[in-house]
């Protein structure tokens, strides 16, 4: 392998050129919960696990240290991938997981993904996934129910307004 591309590969390129994106998983529903976010600062990821995750609640993740003030309001564990990637019944694999079918869905069939569209491929792929023991029928009917009686008109479709 060349050495530009071994350093590549081995210590990886950080976030940089890439956008960041998090993710919660309830482990007893398999629901999860993507969002595009600015930065990977605690501030903004605390925030997020604070709006949707009930005080009290085990929460397991990786070794970022923006996840390190969760530990006052949260049974906070965490596994370093470093180490191992189980350690009894804390792991972040069904999170991983996802994260490997988002990144197939986008490189295989998306192939380009604007930022500026990004969420939309996010809400598709997390319905897809809380949705998946659906048949595709029920899923079918599932997104006929939900647009039945709203009407989308070239003029909101071509407008700058996001959303």
């Amino acid at each position: 392998m060349h050495k530009d591309k071994r350093e590549a590969k081995i210590h990886g390129r950080g976030p940089v050129g890439k956008q960041i994106v998090f993710g919660l998983l309830e482990r007893n529903t398999g629901k999860v919960h993507i969002e595009h976010v600015e930065t990977r600062r605690k501030h903004e990821l605390t925030g997020i696990v604070r709006k949707h995750v009930r005080r009290g609640s085990e929460v397991m993740t990786d070794e970022l240290l923006s996840y390190d003030g969760l530990d006052s309001e949260y049974a906070h564990k965490v596994i370093n991938h470093a180490e191992k990637y189980v350690d009894g019944n804390v792991h972040t694999n069904g999170m991983e997981d996802f994260w490997s079918l988002l990144k197939r869905s986008i490189g295989g069939t998306y192939v380009s993904v604007e930022p500026f569209h990004l969420f939309r491929y996010l809400d598709e792929q997390a319905f897809r996934y809380n949705q998946r023991k659906l048949t595709d029928l029920e899923r079918f009917q599932l997104v006929l129910a939900a647009v039945a009686g709203k009407r989308l008109t070239w003029n909101h479709l071509t407008s700058s307004e996001v959303g």
